[in-house]
């Protein structure tokens, strides 16, 4: 990547952590900073020059991988409301740098991926992504035509939070507990590094976004009765090799105590990267199989922490999370009807027994 041209990113030193600004050189500064709506220009055209300039005729993801940023204040009930804020100058609504690159993408016929903790997707942001808002008749009062012109092919908006490392295993582990018929009670995770990542979450306003998903990856099962804790700490000397130590708390037969402890160390910048990988073929994929967005959601629930936009209460469960990317795998390939194939897939019945079946079929 040494050879790559880096475009200068949109940023606001506020959302980010102090720690951050002295390194914050390569930004978009001058004209293109004097506003939101300037801002969300720049980075249209930045999509744009990047495709023309390498010739892509595909479809394109971008991926926000940037430092966490402190959660937004800015609340829109409509794709309408959020366009409108964004083109008044004079707005001083709490609009992020990540909301910018999102809603850029979406006029850009982009998908959108937030590999970040910060609160990007919402209502709003999931209605501008739907292909019947971005219809290219949109009425002239609609906050759409403002930004025209702009695309209406479809993409996708995913997140929230890559879930990497130890919070993909923890989940795993806890599916574990529960098939033994175990009740998981407590779950105290510490981990603790030294990269850049985690010396933007020593300020409480960036850790609060990052705290919220790490402490939410179990919310779909609703259960009160479990107790999940989690600490970060910045240790320089541990450099990008993450350390993760868990311990498991569960009742067992007559609720007696069963606690199971893991301990993990990894490299952590590169473990997304591959979750990265996976998204834009993902969503790829998807478009050129005409996939719902809602569709699109839960099948890649597996790779965040917290699902949220359609993916929204699916099971955290990676086994769970599994099985819905299976079913709309198979959808979209128009197997889901394919009984004989349903079978064949779930051990039901062998590949002699399927043969069988489809010659008979055909009699």
């Amino acid at each position: 990547m040494d050879g790559m041209d880096i475009m200068p990113g949109v940023w606001d030193p506020s959302f980010i952590g102090e720690s951050q600004h002295e390194t914050a050189l390569n930004v978009v500064s001058g004209e293109d900073n004097s506003s939101t709506r300037c801002r969300l220009e720049r980075i249209r055209r930045d999509i744009r020059m990047w495709k023309e300039k390498n010739n892509v005729d595909g479809h394109i993801t971008v991926i926000w991988s940037a430092s966490v940023e402190r959660p937004s204040e800015a609340e829109y009930k409509s794709a309408d409301e959020l366009l409108e804020a964004i083109y008044d100058d004079a707005n001083t609504d709490d609009i992020s740098p990540s909301i910018l690159y999102a809603a850029a993408s979406a006029l850009e016929g982009c998908s959108f991926v937030n590999g970040g903790s910060q609160n990007t997707l919402s209502a709003a942001m999931t209605s501008l992504f739907e292909q019947s808002y971005r219809q290219p008749d949109a009425p002239s009062t609609s906050a759409l035509s403002k930004f025209a012109p702009y695309s209406s092919c479809p993409a996708y908006c995913l997140g929230t939070d890559f879930k990497a490392g130890q919070t993909k295993f923890k989940t795993a582990a806890v599916e574990y507990l529960r098939a033994l018929g175990l009740s998981p009670r407590v779950i105290a995770s510490s981990n603790h590094l030294g990269n850049n990542d985690m010396l933007n979450l020593t300020q409480k306003k960036t850790l609060d976004a990052k705290m919220r998903v790490k402490s939410d990856i179990f919310g779909p099962w609703q259960e009160d009765d479990l107790d999940h804790k989690v600490s970060v700490m910045y240790t320089p000397y541990i450099g990008d090799e993450k350390r993760d130590y868990v311990e498991y708390t569960s009742f067992g037969f007559l609720s007696s105590p069963h606690t199971m402890v893991t301990y993990t160390r990894c490299m952590d910048s590169i473990l997304c990267v591959p979750l990265m990988v996976d998204a834009a073929i993902w969503c790829d994929y998807f478009v050129n199989h005409k996939v719902s967005p809602t569709d699109a959601a839960r099948a890649t629930a597996y790779l965040f922490k917290v699902p949220e936009g359609g993916a929204k209460g699916v099971d955290p469960g990676f086994f769970y999370q599994m099985q819905e990317l299976e079913k709309v795998m198979q959808k979209a390939s128009g197997k889901e009807d394919d009984v004989i194939a349903m079978g064949l897939s779930k051990g039901i019945i062998s590949e002699e027994q399927a043969n069988a079946l489809r010659a008979l079929s055909t009699m």
